[in-house]
Formats: C-alpha cells, sequence, structure tokens
C-alpha cells in the first residue's frame, strides 16, 4: 500500500511536476543549431534551482551503473534511446533530441521527457514523434481505476507495433513519489488483463520509447549511461507522470 499517494500528496507531487514541465519547455525553447547539450544541462539547472527544486538525476547511481550520472537532464541525440549525458555535442541541424528531465520538491518527485527535432524537420523523424506521444496518451487513457497493468501496457504497445515501430528492450516506465523510480514496473508492451489492478492512488510515470523499424534492441555506450538502437535508426521518447484518480487520470507534469 505505500504506492498509494494521499490526495493531499498528490497535490504537492503536482507541483514537483510543474517544475519539471517548466524545466522541459525552457529546455525546448532554448534548443537551437550550434547550442551544446552541456548549455542545455546548465539551463535546467538554473531553471530548477530558481523553483526552489532539486534535480533527481544529478550523481543518481543505480547499481547497475558504472558511475553516478553526471547531468542534470538526460540528452539524447537521433540513435541516442535514452539516458544521454549532456556533454560538448553542439546541436545540429536536423537532430532528433529527447530531453528527460525530473526533479524533488518538498521530498516529491516528478519525471517527463520530450521529442523534438532541431531546426528542419524530417518528416519521417516527425511521424515518429508524433507516434511516440501517441502512445504516451493511450497509455495515460488506459490510467484507470480497475484497468489492469497489461491494459496500460498493451494500449502503449500494440498500436505502436502494428505501426512498424521498435519498443526498448527491458525498459518502461514506473512508480514514483518520495523516489523517483518505485514499484510498480509500469510495461510498454503487454497483454490486456494481465498484471496488477489499477487503483485510485497510485502515481507511475509513463514513458514509451519507440524505434525507427521492428527491432527493440539496443547496445550501452562506453559512458555507462546512453542506451542506442542496435539497428543505428532514430528513437523518441515521451514521458509524464500521471495520478490515477477516481476523475480519472491526472497528468501531473503539466505547466
Amino acid at each position: 500500500m505505500s504506492m498509494i499517494k494521499t490526495p493531499e500528496q498528490i497535490v504537492l507531487m503536482r507541483e514537483a511536476g510543474r517544475v519539471v514541465a517548466n524545466t522541459l519547455a525552457a529546455v525546448r525553447e532554448a534548443a537551437g543549431v550550434g547550442v551544446t547539450l552541456r548549455d542545455l544541462d546548465a539551463l535546467a539547472a538554473e531553471t530548477i534551482a530558481t523553483a526552489g527544486a532539486t534535480p533527481a538525476f544529478l550523481d543518481y547511481h543505480p547499481r547497475w551503473a558504472a558511475v553516478p550520472f553526471p547531468g542534470v537532464i538526460c540528452t539524447s541525440v537521433n540513435d541516442a534511446v535514452v539516458h544521454g549525458i549532456p556533454d560538448g555535442y553542439k546541436l545540429q541541424d536536423g537532430d532528433l533530441l529527447s530531453v528527460d528531465c525530473g526533479a524533488f520538491l518538498e521530498g516529491w518527485c516528478g519525471d517527463a521527457a520530450v521529442s523534438f527535432i532541431v531546426g528542419t524537420t524530417d518528416p519521417v523523424d516527425q511521424t515518429l514523434i508524433d507516434a511516440t506521444d501517441a502512445a504516451l496518451a493511450r497509455g495515460i487513457e488506459a490510467a484507470r481505476i480497475g484497468n489492469k497493468m497489461g491494459d496500460l501496457a498493451y494500449a502503449i504497445g500494440g498500436a505502436a507495433r502494428r505501426a512498424g515501430y521498435g519498443l526498448l528492450a527491458d525498459h518502461g516506465g514506473h512508480g514514483i513519489g518520495r523516489t523517483m523510480h518505485a514499484e510498480p514496473p509500469v510495461p510498454n508492451d503487454g497483454r490486456p488483463g494481465r498484471g496488477i489492478k489499477l487503483t485510485e492512488g497510485l502515481v507511475i510515470a509513463i514513458e514509451p520509447m519507440l524505434i525507427l523499424g521492428r527491432k527493440d534492441d539496443y547496445y550501452q555506450d562506453d559512458d555507462g549511461w546512453t542506451l542506442r538502437s542496435a539497428n543505428g535508426r532514430r528513437a523518441a521518447h515521451s514521458e509524464h507522470t500521471v495520478a490515477i484518480t477516481a476523475d480519472g487520470p491526472l497528468i501531473l507534469t503539466l505547466p
């Protein structure tokens, strides 16, 4: 039952989510040709600090990682699906950039991600982003009392697979609250009617990660964090923190 949040706690999580949303908006506005990923990371750090919050990603060190994460945001470019480290890379015209951000405010965490194209838009890339956003929207719509986790997972992955996209293997969403990653796991692919029942007060991060082509495989860079599509094709990542309420799903990571 520790997974369940009270209405008062959800209100506090909404404020943490607002910090994340505003940070992502600032980063997206600043991203342009010639801007470095490190520049965007510095902007995110400033935005989070100004809001009185602290970054969730900086120095995060799960057991599987060789080193703590060195950035405030994850910046994943082109074939990097997730966990890209914000370094000195200068954004180029046509890059597909996925930005993931987490922040703590008053002890509660928000987590969200957005993908967009820098400069000139390639229609194939935009369709990929649109499909990822649509998968997130379907997952959110399925986050209702009485559904099961498999219903939510199928809502995300079923249509994505039918459209010919891969889904990053071994990765999905998660519970969230006092910690960034908590129970339950939130898969991006599954069978309807399976898994735990979704109940009022459950708060989860829903995050589809779609890859061009039908392959789910990936490899990890030598930096110990960045995950790249094994087929070398581009990927997109979209995420919101969502509370399951009696009135339906409530997105917490909006401005």
